[in-house]
């Protein structure tokens, strides 16, 4: 069974994000935890907190084992980008763009391999 939890409008950009995210794609949850609370991205902080919370979910909503799970799937996309100026020469403006990020991540317990479950 597959746990989903997402987390919108992180004002990061997805760029800096997937940064973080690569490295924790695939691995189990302890494991992911430990790799978050080393890293030294700010990046690493919304993703530990969306980790936690999809451990949670499963946990609370499903009756899982929160340790027996790894990460499926995570994904960076990008959200609504806020519109800023700034003054240049000659009484022009530039453009800053902040940018916003969905993450969305889905944990699975790990496969109990069972070949002859139905034999005999």
């Amino acid at each position: 069974m597959e746990v989903k939890a997402t987390a919108r409008y992180i004002r990061m950009s997805p760029r800096k994000v997937r940064l973080v995210i690569d490295v924790i794609r695939g691995l189990g949850i302890q494991e992911a935890r430990s790799q978050l609370r080393v890293m030294k991205k700010a990046a690493s902080e919304p993703v530990l907190k969306l980790l936690e919370s999809a451990v949670a979910n499963a946990t609370h909503n499903f009756q899982l084992d929160g340790k027996s799970m790894y990460i499926k799937s995570i994904t960076a996309d990008g959200g609504p980008v806020l519109g800023r100026w700034r003054a240049r020469a000659f009484g022009r403006a530039a453009p800053i763009r902040k940018r916003t990020t969905h993450i969305s991540i889905t944990l699975e317990p790990k496969a109990v391999t069972s070949r002859n479950a139905h034999a005999t």
